[in-house]
């Protein structure tokens, strides 16, 4: 069992979890997952560690309640715990110093955008970080972003705060206005990670995403989460969940997302 310490409301559908986990604390590193089960009958679902502690020995969950599962996660409240959590999953992020980078957050996605920045700032990179949602009430983690941060740019879909416009036309902007970006990382919904992939082709930036494909058990058994990248198929879960930006077929992602959007 693992007891959630704290719990935090960040928007109406975003809710955060700090977890008593010391055992998977100690060995993840940013940009992996873990695979939790509510009890006994609950069904298996990944989430992005958004942070750790290994002093604590506590993991910092942060999700959105888009279905069964997670609104009945939602439900849970500090003391109570959950039955199963497995991981640390999925290879970490590729962090060095690769000089001036851009880390991309679209909606959720700036949770697990969150650890990736801090590592690469720790690691001598001048981080620019662009942070977006559809609108002010959507955005989450804003502070936590701009104190490991170089410089950060906010924008929604809808103008309520920050700038007027998606993540991706931001950062094309700042590539026009003469940034020079040695990487990038973008992490949002499918469609933002296209657009994304198209800018960092286009101006030739090497850049990675991170994938959030249907996944069950996590570990390279059941094939649900395979993806197509580079014309071959790879498993999410453990020959990602980041693979280059450029290779992903997105049209594919986005079909296999929708296939249990019935139930």
């Amino acid at each position: 069992m693992f007891k959630i310490r704290r719990k935090e409301v960040l928007t109406p559908q975003t809710k955060l979890f700090v977890v008593e986990a010391p055992m998977i604390a100690t060995k993840v590193l940013p940009g992996q997952f873990v695979v939790l089960r509510i009890d006994e009958r609950g069904e298996r679902i990944p989430l992005t560690v958004a942070d750790f502690d290994r002093d604590q020995g506590t993991l910092t969950l942060i999700f959105q309640e888009v279905g069964k599962t997670t609104h009945h996660l939602g439900t849970l409240n500090e003391g109570d715990s959950i039955l199963d959590l497995v991981g640390p999953l999925g290879k970490p992020s590729e962090i060095e110093d690769f000089g001036t980078v851009a880390c991309v957050g679209g909606g959720i996605g700036i949770a697990p955008v969150y650890p990736i920045a801090r590592a690469l700032k720790q690691a001598g990179n001048r981080v620019i970080s662009i942070i977006g949602a559809r609108s002010k009430d959507l955005l989450i983690l804003e502070k936590e972003m701009t104190e490991i941060s170089d410089e950060i740019y906010v924008t929604t879909d809808d103008g309520s705060y920050g700038k007027k416009a998606f993540v991706t036309q931001e950062l094309e902007r700042l590539i026009k206005d003469g940034y020079k970006f040695d990487f990038a990382i973008g992490i949002g919904p499918v469609p933002m990670m296209k657009a994304f992939a198209g800018v960092t082709t286009r101006y030739g930036i090497k850049a990675k995403v991170s994938l959030n494909p249907i996944m069950v058990d996590g570990t390279g058994m059941c094939g649900v989460c395979r993806v197509s990248v580079g014309g071959a198929t790879r498993f999410a879960c453990v020959d990602g969940p980041e693979f280059d930006a450029g290779e992903v077929d997105y049209d594919i992602l986005t079909a296999r997302q929708r296939i249990y959007c019935d139930e």
